[in-house]
Formats: structure tokens, sequence, C-alpha cells
């Protein structure tokens, strides 16, 4: 579409839609040689138009890779063992999907000899920095283009009327679908909505922007249970046990069947309003289903298996470790550091099912320690009704209001004398302080 490339080569992180292909086109225009990358991280794309589309345009390449598996394995996994939610409401979706993206991109970018990267975030969001930060830690000499802040281009296509005469004038097909007042980003892991409509947050979201999920008041209205299996603080296995024959073990099968069931039941939708790295508060609707029951479980999981002290400083580590990925940090020393703590934390997070009304299917894994949490799910709720395992720190005869189990009552009055000490200084001071006016 233009003359011969001069600037260098330039790896372009792809979505197929108007403002990547644009910038795809532009980019040519602007004397590069581009190639085209596309992360499947489960979302709903036609990935082989998108590469037709990006090769009629003029990259010289595409590439098209499944980062599905690994998204579960290296990112959700660690994310469900941290228990990780960004200001107490977000489970972090779009920010998770982020550092498995980019680490194939740089790999692309570093195999086929591009000086340079480029993406389609704005100027306002989270995402360049996410990108970019990633970018720089896994090639430090990389050079990044980011149109959405170069004037040249911003102000060139000030609207998404500019954008469509361009594409029209670059013959770069764009399909028309009913207007959406909204911008959406999905994975396997969620959907966000923003922008738009929502850019008022007295505005309630309508019905129909929902979309993994059914609305709970039209969920199914019969509950549907099942059995969580965890090791070392991951999933391994989840068993229907209402319907008692479906089983999965794969990571990427038992997440996905996590998800569809969540949906199916109109579980994990939010509306929040969000503080933005870069200083901006965004409103924010995300659905991400799987993830709420997951959460969900391996919390309450924790509150049998880990010790009251461990557990809290975890909870520390985990708020601070969901600004960390929010942030856009993932490659650096501290999420390390967080990160080997909180799997050193998860050692006790197995055991075994000891459950006679549960049916356990022929598993492919080797016979192991595993822990089990019984779920409900019904209309918007994730409701635990059990958990079991053989590091469990319960003691039931201790726990017990009908037998002593070696704990003597009589030991409690001591201990409240010795907890009672900092509040009678405390309540003597304000006393004395509050004599003295």
């Amino acid at each position: 579409m233009a003359g011969a490339a001069t600037k260098g080569k330039v790896l372009l992180a792809y979505s197929g839609g108007l403002d990547t292909s644009c910038i795809l086109a532009w980019l040519i225009d602007q004397g590069y040689e581009v190639q085209a990358y596309m992360a499947n991280i489960g979302q709903e794309e036609d990935f082989e138009a998108a590469r037709e589309k990006a090769l009629k345009i003029g990259a010289t390449k595409v590439y098209i890779e499944d980062l599905r598996k690994e998204f579960v394995e290296d990112l959700v996994w660690a994310s469900v063992q941290a228990n990780c939610l960004y200001e107490g409401v977000y489970l972090l979706g779009t920010a998770l999907a982020r550092p498995v993206i980019c680490r194939k991109q740089i790999e692309i970018a570093v195999r086929e000899g591009c000086q340079y990267v480029s993406h389609g975030c704005t100027g306002k969001g989270n995402d360049q920095v996410r990108f970019e930060l990633g970018y720089y830690a896994l090639q430090p000499d990389i050079k990044v283009i980011a149109p959405w802040r170069d004037p040249t281009f911003f102000e060139r296509f000030p609207g998404r009327p500019a954008l469509l005469e361009y594409a029209e004038s670059k013959g770069i097909p764009v399909v028309q679908t009913a207007s959406k007042p909204w911008s959406t980003d999905e994975n396997l892991y969620h959907i966000s909505f923003e922008a738009g409509i929502l850019e008022d947050p007295a505005v309630t979201p309508p019905k129909d922007m929902w979309k993994l999920t059914v609305d709970p008041e039209d969920a199914p209205d019969v509950p549907e249970r099942i059995a969580i299996h965890f090791q070392d603080g991951k999933p391994v296995k989840v068993e229907n046990t209402t319907d008692k024959k479906t089983v999965h073990t794969d990571s990427l099968e038992l997440f996905l069947y996590l998800n569809a069931l969540g949906r199916k039941h109109g579980i994990g939708r939010i509306d929040i309003v969000e503080n933005r790295f870069i200083g901006i508060k965004s409103r924010g609707c995300y659905e991400t289903p799987g993830g709420t029951i997951l959460r969900a479980a391996h919390v309450d999981l924790e509150g049998l298996t880990l010790d009251r002290e461990l557990r809290r400083l975890k909870d520390q580590y985990a708020q601070r470790l969901s600004e960390i990925i929010y942030n856009g940090l993932w490659y650096s020393a501290e999420r390390e550091f967080i990160m080997a703590s909180v799997e050193s934390s998860q050692a006790t997070v197995n055991g075994v099912v000891n459950c006679e009304y549960l049916s356990f299917a022929a598993s492919s894994r080797a016979p192991s320690p595993l822990t089990v949490i019984l779920v409900k799910l019904y209309k918007g709720n994730v409701i635990i009704e059990g958990r079991t395992s053989p590091n469990s720190l319960y003691d039931e005869k201790i726990a017990s209001m009908d037998e002593a189990g070696g704990f003597h009552p009589v030991d409690s009055e001591g201990f409240i004398k010795i907890q009672s000490i900092r509040l009678k200084a405390h309540m003597t001071q304000k006393q004395m302080l509050a004599s003295k006016k």
C-alpha cells in the first residue's frame, strides 16, 4: 500500500478492529515494515478473517498465537492462589492478560529482528502502561510506537469518522454492526465494559449490555452443585455433583467449564468506579464468572488450612499484589517476591475428599493429596456448602460447645485479663486528658 519500508520493522499488537487496522496502514504509510500479532486469550474473534484482513492491508506476516492455556496456568492460577482483588472488588481480568500477551509479542519481535513494537492503547488508559512496562522489562532496548500518544496520529484522527474515512481510502474492510454506546475488552477470564454511556456513574447499565452471564433474575430456579479439588492452592479437578458425571482435570477445560456454569447461573457481575494507575477515576462493569467461583472457593479453603497469622499476613500481601498487577508491574522484583511468598503459603492447601455422596470419576492424574470445596451455584451466588482437607487446622473437639476437648475454660480468664491491660491503660489516659480540659 506504500513505498519500500525505510524506517525498520514493527510488530503490531493487532486486534482486527478499526483502530489497529488503521494503525497498521498508518505505520506502513510512515515507512515501516509491519508484521501483525494476535494473541488468542479466549476472546470471541474470527482469527482467520483477521489474518486475511491484516495481510490485505499490507502486513508482511501475521502471527496468531493460542495463549489460553498458559494464560490460565501462569496468570489466572497465580491470582487464585493469592486471592487477588483490586480495591476489594475487581478480579483483574484485563490486567492479568497483558503479561502473557507482552511475553509472546517480545518473543516474536526478537526472533524476527523487529526494532519496534506497537499497540493500539489510548493515552488515558491503564493498558498503555501495562504493555510498555512489559515490553521494556522483557527487552530493554526495544522501541515502542504508541500512535494514540503521537500528535501526528491523534491530530489526524480526532474521532471515529476520521478513522472510517481513512479506512475507506485504504480499502480496509469495516464490518458494520449495530452501535453499542460502550467499549469492551474480552478474554477467557472476563469481559469489561467502559466508556460511552457508562461514563456517567449514575447510569444503570442496560440489560442487553451484559454479554457473558444471564441476568441473575433469569438464572435457573434449581441450584447446581460442584466439588472443586485444590492442590497447592491451584484447582486441579472439578466435578458436577448434581449430574454426578461431569469431571474436568485439564486446566483449560476445567476453567472453561467453571465459566460455563458461572454464565448459566448469572455469577460474576460487578459495576464499580475504580482508580486507574495514571490517576483518573474510571467507571467499569465486569463479568468474571469462573474467576468469581474459584476465588470464593479458595478463600474459604484457606480458612480451614492456613494459620491465623499467616493468613492475615498473606491477605496484606494479596492487596499489594493486586495493585502491582493492576499497575502493569508483573515483571517486577516486588511481584516475584510476593508471589514466592504466596506460593510458599499454599503448601498446606491440599487434601483428599472423603464425601460418600460425591461421584469420583477416574482421573489421569497420579494419586495425590487434594482439597475439596463443595459449592452451590444459584442465581448469581456462589455458596460454599462444605470443605475437607487432611491439612485442616480445624479441631472439632476443641471447637465443640459440647465437650472440653483439651481446652480448659478457666484458662480464658487469664487470657482476658492480659488482653485488657492495654485497654485499661488507654481509657485511663483518655480520662486524664479529658480532666485537664
